[in-house]
């Protein structure tokens, strides 16, 4: 292929008649990125040599019975919030709770269970194509104050895939939202050969419901410490009681960018040669191992997940970096996925 494009497809309607469409991004350097309206899901990356390293499903209706948020865009608050509820400005605010007693990636009915409208699909500024896709959250939204109105945009260029989130809000409202990928290098099978970075020094650990304790821990001496590289299941079944928790990884790392877009994590599949380098502006980087996918169709461990993130129960944690919009204020986070070959 000698030039960038998209395409758009059809792929089915809802039990209620609405229309979901699937748009694919391609660069002239091989990179396939397919996103769909539902959910603002990235379902396909494919890389240059044909690989595609993204856990996804064929059909609208394997998305809409899954759990798993295969590649969603998850919010209005990505992650736990305890008690499903939280305070702000002195009013207490009661959300829906799907995880027992707690709220987790912005309730039942988040927004990986919406459709987005298809805003903007245009020729990138410097190269690339970009997809802009907008969704409108109205006030009490799954107890969230505030209309919200956000923007998700996923534009690829050469072999980077970068996302960008915008929103505004009526009323102060917490906010925190991640692309719910799961990776996996090697195209097919679990995590074996996956080695991976991840360029932090602390950990949030969590208590028997998977939310932080408030504590931050250093992740010398630990099975979470990835700072040198090493392989994702070299330590995963440790004895370890933070490990024992999730069955595996799924704790949030605490970054320190502060704001600046900054290497979180890197990801590489040495037999094949293939890497995700991955930089962000956002305050914490969940590691996820896919310990919970319950292989319909993919099975427990077969893909990660590294997502970027405010800190989980920032609302019910003082001392945690704000999460907090206010009316006036215009919220902005930027991750980009770069698959450039090491040295490349």
């Amino acid at each position: 292929m000698g030039e960038d494009r998209y395409a758009i497809t059809p792929f089915g309607e809802t039990p209620d008649g609405r229309a979901v469409e699937a748009i694919r991004l391609e660069t002239a350097d091989g990179l396939s990125v397919t996103v769909l309206t539902l959910g603002a899901t990235l379902q396909q990356v494919r890389l240059a040599d044909g690989a595609d390293v993204l856990l996804g499903l064929p059909t609208l209706g394997g998305y809409l019975a899954q759990s798993a948020c295969l590649g969603a865009t998850v919010g209005r608050y990505a992650n736990r919030l305890a008690g499903a509820a939280f305070t702000l400005d002195g009013r207490r605010h009661a959300l829906s709770a799907n995880e027992g007693g707690n709220t987790l990636h912005g309730g039942a009915d988040g927004f990986h269970r919406r459709i987005w409208r298809r805003r903007e699909l245009r020729a990138a500024d410097g190269g690339g194509v970009t997809l802009t896709l907008a969704l409108h959250s109205p006030d009490g939204d799954q107890g969230f104050p505030g209309a919200l109105d956000v923007q998700a945009g996923f534009t690829v260029r050469d072999q980077t895939l970068t996302l960008t989130y915008e929103a505004t809000t009526t009323a102060a409202t917490p906010l925190s939202l991640t692309s719910h990928g799961y990776f996996n290098l090697s195209g097919s099978g679990g995590l074996e050969d996956h080695w991976l970075t991840v360029f932090a020094d602390r950990y949030l650990p969590v208590d028997a419901a998977s939310l932080p304790t408030g504590a931050l821990e250093s992740v010398e001496g630990t099975p979470f410490d990835f700072r040198p590289p090493r392989p994702v299941l070299d330590r995963i079944d440790a004895d370890h009681p933070q490990l024992r928790i999730g069955r595996g990884y799924d704790h949030c790392y605490r970054l320190g960018g502060e704001g600046a877009l900054t290497p979180a994590a890197e990801l590489t599949h040495p037999p094949s040669g293939r890497r995700l380098l991955l930089s962000t502006t956002e305050p914490g980087l969940q590691l996820y191992t896919g310990n919970h996918l319950d292989g319909r169709p993919h099975g427990s461990r077969s893909g990660l997940c590294l997502e970027t993130q405010a800190l989980p129960d920032s609302p019910n944690q003082p001392h945690f970096p704000s999460a907090i919009l206010r009316p006036g204020e215009v919220w902005r986070s930027t991750t980009v996925l770069d698959f450039r070959p090491a040295g490349g």
